[in-house]
């Protein structure tokens, strides 16, 4: 049998359940950490909960995302996880999600594994949002994801180096409300939450910017200002309606 004869009878079993993202619909990537519980804790030891070192790795992790070929006007993380929101006409693999889905976790998985110098895995999924505000929201719900983990991580990593089990300390933080456990940081470890830095609280934002730029003509040597873009990185993010505002702009430019 001939290759164009093969190459048409078995290239339908990959692509026959292939789906295309409708035109006019919002792209939102969101991509999980793959068993990094063992990564950050037992292969490279990064201080909990928070570890500085960890978060530039991820936000170095975004940077190339957004500069990899996709258009993507806002990238955002916070703890494990990833979220890209791209450019309303992006057109790159025709918006195939099998595509998209794979290219993007593949170019994630390798540049924190170049970066941390081991193995580090993603997956990724996409939202398709047909309204502007279904995109605010879901930034939002993932900040509010911030917030919730970070003061379940302070309070148990708390109780950890204060002598508890695995265990106890989560048996203990179980039912507690949002104001109990901020009490308890503050009784027991001198932790006042909201003095904490906003990228533990928060997450980190990464957003193209414009600036000027002095450039020469090669042909005539006079001096022109040009406009550039580069990656801004926020690591005081907004919160609430205010942030739904920060995300709405950036959407608007």
């Amino acid at each position: 049998m001939k290759f164009s004869e093969l190459d048409a009878k078995l290239r339908v079993f990959e692509t026959a359940h292939d789906i295309c993202v409708l035109p006019g619909l919002q792209m939102v990537a969101r991509l999980d950490g793959r068993n990094f519980t063992r990564l950050t804790k037992e292969m490279h030891h990064f201080e909990a909960p928070f570890d500085p070192r960890f978060r530039d790795a991820m936000v170095a992790t975004v940077q190339h995302l957004m500069n990899c070929g996709f258009r993507v006007i806002y990238g955002y993380t916070q703890s494990d996880e990833i979220s890209l929101l791209l450019h309303p006409e992006e057109q790159t693999f025709a918006r195939k999600l099998r595509k998209l889905n794979s290219v993007l976790a593949a170019e994630a998985s390798a540049t924190l594994s170049l970066t941390l110098g081991s193995i580090a895995a993603f997956d990724c999924r996409i939202s398709q949002l047909p309204t502007v505000d279904l995109v605010t929201d879901y930034f939002r719900w993932r900040q509010e994801d911030a917030h919730r983990n970070a003061l379940n991580a302070h309070c148990y990593w708390m109780l950890r180096k204060q002598g508890e089990s695995a265990g106890t300390a989560t048996a203990k933080l179980e039912r507690l409300s949002v104001g109990d456990k901020n009490e308890l940081l503050f009784q027991q470890g001198q932790i006042n939450f909201n003095n904490l830095p906003n990228w533990q609280k928060r997450g980190v934002g990464c957003y193209w910017q414009s600036y000027q730029k002095q450039g020469v003509n090669p042909l005539s040597g006079q001096t022109s200002q040009v406009t550039r873009m580069k990656i801004s990185i926020e690591p005081n993010l907004p919160m609430k309606d205010d942030y739904s505002q920060f995300i709405q702009n950036l959407i608007a430019a």
